[in-house]
């Protein structure tokens, strides 16, 4: 006799890009937990036919579709990747997917995700929960639109914000944010890694620039506007080895397990743009040397997460200020457990766990087969 489901462990299954390493990470933490390798629904699949079907005791993993050309232009609508115009449109064919995937109990909420990517939604919520946030004139019942450089400059006087950033609504990974700064004289200037054609559409680009002529800045922004766009204060960072430094803390079923430190001497800390790894430890000396306990540091995070209740795993992007007496959350992403060969912090119980594993882990750990819906509720 063959054994049953329940015997066998739980069914997982995966919404992805079968030829994608997040995939290839989360099946290999899946086999070596002794459990048959998740079943992958290809998003390309998933967004031709405008949803899928899970059987009610598969356990559902939804992750990033992006790094697929096909599947970016069936989001976004254009045909080359490297644009960056076309958020809006990604996130409601995204959004119109997602909702139309069917049975299995899901490690991600719908409801969550359509919070977390969008910037304006999602400041609100953690705003309203007391989360540690810059100062947001595009959040909340009070939030403006912002149609054009115009309201940005307006937004920067009425709200005394000489430096802040542009973020499109529903972008990622740094694509289309802007480090806006003003100074005497009418001067400004743009740090970003939009890159501006002739014909004055907007390419993804890994060289950081700067712009310095107004003009140029407000017709990157002018275009990135029909999609949205967020604002927020930009807090001073604090400093590791002279280079501006932030954290990615991935928190799994609530608990902060993973960290890494990102420093660059430009304010786009991303990894992808020239931000390099810093040292996680010295970061913990230099809160707690400041009178920060490190306990209380990740539980930002954890309250950062605590928002999205029905969502596994999210990566949360948090701000030590200068001198490291406290830090604010920048970001919480749905797609921010992207950190290979990187294990568990001391005391979080993923210790010589990856971020796929410590997920896992936690499938095995809280799934019961009698449950239906989302994951954490």
């Amino acid at each position: 006799m063959s054994p049953s489901g329940s015997e066998r462990g739980p069914r997982l299954a995966v919404v992805g890009n079968p030829e994608n390493r997040r995939v290839a990470l989360f099946a290999d933490a899946v086999r070596a937990a002794g459990l048959p390798a998740p079943r992958v629904v290809a998003w390309t699949d998933v967004l031709r036919a405008g949803g899928g079907d899970f059987d009610d005791d598969e356990i559902v993993r939804i992750d990033s579709p992006g790094e697929n050309p096909e599947a970016d232009r069936i989001l976004r609508g254009a045909q080359d990747p490297t644009r960056v115009e076309g958020s809006a449109r990604w996130y409601a064919r995204f959004m119109a997917a997602v909702s139309g995937l069917r049975g299995g109990v899901r490690l991600d909420d719908p409801g969550d995700l359509a919070v977390l990517f969008d910037k304006r939604l999602c400041h609100a919520v953690l705003d309203a929960a007391g989360v540690p946030v810059p100062a947001s004139p595009t959040s909340g019942p009070r939030g403006i639109a912002v149609r054009g450089w115009d309201d940005v400059r307006a937004a920067m006087r009425g709200h005394r914000m000489s430096r802040l950033f542009v973020k499109p609504a529903h972008g990622s990974s740094a694509s289309g944010v802007l480090a806006v700064e003003s100074g005497g004289g009418g001067r400004i200037r743009a740090t970003t890694s939009v890159a501006r054609a002739a014909d004055g559409s907007l390419y993804n680009s890994l060289r950081v620039r700067r712009y310095e002529r107004e003009q140029d800045i407000a017709a990157v922004v002018d275009a990135l506007a029909p999609d949205g766009l967020h604002l927020e204060r930009w807090l001073p960072k604090a400093s590791q080895d002279g280079r501006a430094a932030d954290l990615r803390v991935v928190v799994v079923a609530g608990r902060a397990t993973h960290a890494v430190v990102r420093t660059s001497r430009s304010p786009l800390t991303n990894l992808h743009l020239g931000g390099r790894r810093g040292d996680v430890q010295a970061a913990r000396q230099a809160f707690e040397a400041a009178g920060a306990r490190w306990a209380d540091v990740l539980g930002v995070c954890e309250r950062a997460a605590a928002c999205f209740p029905r969502t596994l795993c999210v990566g949360v992007d948090l701000l030590p200020a200068v001198g490291w007496r406290r830090a604010a959350v920048g970001e919480v992403n749905a797609f921010g457990d992207l950190l290979p060969g990187l294990t568990g912090l001391p005391g979080s119980g993923s210790e010589g766990l990856d971020t796929y594993a410590t997920q896992v882990a936690a499938v095995l750990r809280d799934f019961a087969p009698q449950r239906t819906g989302t994951a954490h509720a």
